[in-house]
């Protein structure tokens, strides 16, 4: 399954580098950027804050101009958007994914968890399939970078 993974992403010319955080290293802030109204966002921020993370969550009504920015490919939106390590994570990514990605720290512009599927860190209700989490870059190309 990784050396799948492994070759979609360097397909799209993803090619991964050296890890810039050790296992149990410091986490760098995220920003949660997220629609005033939206509670689930929160549930987000809280689950980062269990594993770790320092969240400083930003309420916008801006959040589409937010994705459009940041490169995000329209059928990889999800909820919110959270800038971390350098790094774009789009909608209810599960910590191991984003803990990865920052450990791995490969040349894309982000992840993605499109949606809001039931069960993801943050969304109420039991889990009924394995989570497809997508590697995207600026080009808007993009490649399943993790199932969970």
């Amino acid at each position: 399954m990784r050396k799948i993974i492994k070759s979609a992403m360097f397909g799209l010319g993803l090619a991964l580098t050296a890890p810039a955080v050790a296992a149990g290293g410091a986490k760098p802030v995220a920003v949660l950027y997220k629609n005033p109204q939206c509670d689930c966002c929160e549930t987000y921020a809280k689950y980062l804050r269990v594993h770790g993370y320092e969240v400083k969550v930003q309420a916008t009504h801006d959040l589409p101009l937010i994705k459009k920015k940041h490169g995000i490919p329209t059928a990889l939106e999800g909820c919110h958007t959270t800038l971390v390590g350098g790094y774009v994570v789009e909608g209810h990514v599960p910590v191991k994914s984003l803990n990865k990605l920052l450990a791995q720290r490969p040349k894309i512009t982000g992840i993605s968890l499109p949606g809001m599927p039931t069960g993801s860190p943050g969304m109420m209700g039991p889990k009924t399939k394995p989570f497809k989490v997508f590697a995207f870059n600026k080009a808007g190309r993009s490649a399943v970078y993790s199932v969970e």
